[in-house]
């Protein structure tokens, strides 16, 4: 065979992977004859797997490993990517030639190897801030006074919105539309952003491309929106693609318009052919522009050739929680695996119940002799840790939350910390300096204070050194009352800050055993909490969960009925809690939309109640997705927590079906157990009986793990005395 051509498939397999044997579905893709092929997979089908599969059938037909290409969203999704390769067999010789890489790293490497610009990525936040706020400069100079919507702050928080903004415009390509008649406001509209944030990003990019000239740096996904820009219209950078004659692409659901433009250049170079996997129903992430419409149209109407493969066996979970999702889906889900995975159903009366039934959860899993870091608390929104952060401390029970803040972290509740501090005179009850700096810039930002962002630091370096100034912060003029006056900014609210001030006077009056629950629930009404969140955050749904996420704490102040100097030391114990050293094996809490790719022992899922999940101000199918998400992400066990209250319960349990479907699984469990005993007696192999925490000690001693069956086995032949504790009966 031409080695320079693409291979020409065959019906039989010439790739035999190591500890798998391959489904007829698998099968089927692993042996995909057509151009472009679109994998519709459900959660835990071994997308990654069999895709893995492919590569190795074309690296076993001779195709050069330098000629194929395998593209994910995310690094973790790139790691995971390459030991499959390893895992199935490929060996690490050729894997290692693969390229396997993100779009972001795809799309970097392109720009440089064509441009040789070689250019800094920035990807925190914070190393963006100085660029967004010379941008917001830029907006006040040009559009001071000339229109009435323009809201322009140097806050974090308008900072971080407005970086989240720009990143959605980019993915979507937005900033291409046809808007070149329309005025900024219109255009705004159209793309869907607030004015100030569309004409902020239009001088991010401005200041960010050096006018047009080049590119001086890059943040997070600016690498794929540069490349995508480049592309349009058969541009240049198009021609000088390498040939790559295999390319791949997992998690096929997080495709945006700038990835999608990527691929089509791509799948459109000579001999080129294009495997993806994706599950339509894991499309969550709508704010970095992911659609089901690439998945069920837009590759069909580009490539109208196109084929279609289902994965629809699970291998992270067993018959009762897979067929709970089929008929949650109404889609075809089935699983092979002799895995009863335990649905449990406790009920609760409030939020701090659920909360505590969350506890007796862990607490069960882990009587069980169950780890603790194989159990997920994944909530629809940040505001349901504040109860369940709580009682987790209550209970010493040590937990992580990696993908947000804990909830004594977060803006709104480091504002009534900074309140609080002030009031007693003891900011230096703040141990770390990050926080304390957290704290000045949720104090400017629900005080709506007018600083320059360089003036907010300066502030940061002089608290870092003498915390007691915290106060001090009040007495600083807003810019445009300190002769700097500049005409575009937009000036805070003189009320708000006043009615900041105010209460800060009104609580220094207070006796310090004053009841923490009545001063803080004062407190909000004093300051006009509510009000602010809404002013500060642009989507109503946002500033919703803010105020959710006080209604916890102002819940938690009743509830611990201590005076107000006892609270403010209960909250900076509970926060030196959080900061201890961890013990290696944590509960995880984590928002749905960040557990998307992962999987887990024990998943909870708490507050499934009508007004919480489905969230009525979110999109139906949205709200479909991130369920499906969350119950998807369980292998061992799911526990669903509800209201006592049937009326108040989400819509989403009933969809599950679980007293019908519990006898038809019960069947293919029975079924799947006959099969795993066959397949245990067939020469060859001898399985294991090895549980999930056992892995690592069977694995040193030599088994393989058989992925199709997620058991632990060892080749006939071999020393059975070692692994005596886990063989078959």
């Amino acid at each position: 065979m031409n080695a320079t051509q693409s291979p020409p498939l065959q019906n039989q397999p010439r790739f035999t992977p190591r500890g798998l044997i391959p489904t007829l579905e698998q099968r089927a893709i692993q042996l995909s004859q057509n151009r472009v092929t679109l994998v519709d997979a459900n959660a835990g089908a071994a997308k990654t797997t069999t895709l893995a599969l492919r590569i190795g059938e074309a690296l076993a037909r001779k195709l050069p490993p330098e000629q194929i290409l395998a593209l994910t969203f995310t690094p973790e999704a790139r790691d995971v990517m390459r030991q499959r390769l390893l895992d199935v067999g490929v060996p690490a010789t050729l894997a290692e030639r693969v390229d396997v890489l993100t779009f972001e790293d795809f799309s970097a490497r392109q720009l440089d190897a064509i441009d040789g610009d070689n250019l800094r990525t920035c990807t925190e936040p914070r190393q963006l801030k100085q660029l967004a706020l010379a941008a917001v400069d830029r907006v006040g100079e040009r559009y001071a006074g000339r229109l009435d919507s323009l809201e322009l702050h140097t806050h974090s928080i308008a900072v971080s919105q407005f970086l989240e903004a720009q990143l959605t415009l980019k993915a979507t390509m937005a900033l291409d539309a046809d808007i070149e008649f329309m005025d900024v406001e219109e255009a705004a509209e159209q793309l869907g952003v607030p004015v100030t944030d569309y004409l902020t990003t239009l001088e991010y990019e401005a200041l960010r491309l050096d006018g047009g000239a080049g590119a001086l740096l890059r943040g997070p996904f600016d690498a794929t929106y540069d490349l995508a820009c480049n592309l349009v219209g058969g541009a240049r950078l198009a021609e000088q693609f390498p040939d790559y004659r295999l390319v791949l692409c997992d998690e096929l659901h997080d495709l945006n318009e700038a990835a999608f433009r990527i691929l089509e250049a791509l799948i459109d170079r000579p001999q080129c052919y294009f495997v993806g996997a994706g599950d339509r129903d894991q499309v969550i992430y709508a704010r970095l522009g992911a659609s089901d419409a690439y998945l069920n149209q837009r590759f069909a109407a580009r490539f109208p050739k196109l084929a279609r493969y289902p994965l629809t066996f699970s291998y992270r979970h067993g018959p009762h929680l897979a067929y709970a999702m089929a008929a949650f889906k109404d889609k075809p889900v089935e699983s092979n695996l002799p895995l009863r995975t335990e649905i449990s159903q406790p009920h609760y009366d409030d939020a701090a119940h659920c909360a505590r039934q969350v506890v007796e959860a862990v607490k069960r899993w882990k009587a069980d002799g169950h780890a603790l870091d194989g159990c997920a608390i994944l909530i629809r929104d940040r505001h349901q840790s504040v109860a369940i952060e709580n009682a987790l401390i209550e209970a010493d029970i040590d937990y992580r939350t990696p993908a947000m803040a804990g909830y004594l972290q977060r803006d709104e509740i480091l504002f009534l910390r900074g309140m609080l501090a002030i009031a007693l005179r003891d900011f230096r009850a703040v141990k770390s300096d990050q926080v304390r700096g957290a704290v000045v810039d949720a104090l400017v930002a629900f005080s709506e204070m007018a600083f320059t962002a360089r003036r907010i630091d300066h502030f940061k370096t002089q608290i870092a050194k003498s915390p007691d100034l915290l106060g001090e912060l009040f007495l600083i003029e807003d810019e445009h009352r300190d002769g700097v006056e500049p005409t575009w900014r937009d000036v805070a609210s003189v009320t708000t800050k006043r009615a900041v001030i105010d209460a800060i006077a009104w609580l220094a009056t207070l006796d310090p055993a004053t009841p923490a629950a009545q001063v803080l629930t004062e407190l909000c009404e004093r300051v006009q909490l509510v009000a602010a969140a809404r002013r500060i955050f642009v989507r109503p749904y946002d500033a919703g969960v803010v105020n959710k996420s006080v209604d916890g704490l102002l819940a938690w102040a009743a509830a611990s009925e201590l005076g107000l100097a006892d609270f403010w030391a209960a909250m900076n114990a509970r926060e030196a809690f959080v900061r201890r050293k961890r013990a290696p094996k944590a509960v995880l809490i984590e928002c749905v939309a960040n557990a998307k790719g992962k999987e887990f022992d024990h998943v909870i899922l708490p507050y499934l109640q009508a007004d919480e999940f489905p969230h009525p101000q979110q999109p139906r199918r949205d709200e479909e997705n991130l369920f499906y998400v969350a119950a998807t992400r369980a292998r061992l066990k799911l526990t669903l927590l509800s209201p006592s209250d049937t009326a108040a319960r989400s819509s989403f349990l009933a969809r599950l079906r679980l007293p019908q479907c519990s006898t038809a699984a019960d069947t293919a469990i029975t079924r799947n157990q006959a099969q795993q005993a066959a397949a245990a007696s067939a020469p060859g192999r001898h399985y294991l009986t090895a549980s999930y925490q056992e892995k690592d000690a069977v694995k040193a001693l030599g088994a393989q793990f058989d992925m199709a069956r997620r058991a632990w086995y060892v080749e006939r032949g071999t020393d059975l005395t070692p692994f005596a504790p886990w063989l078959k009966k």
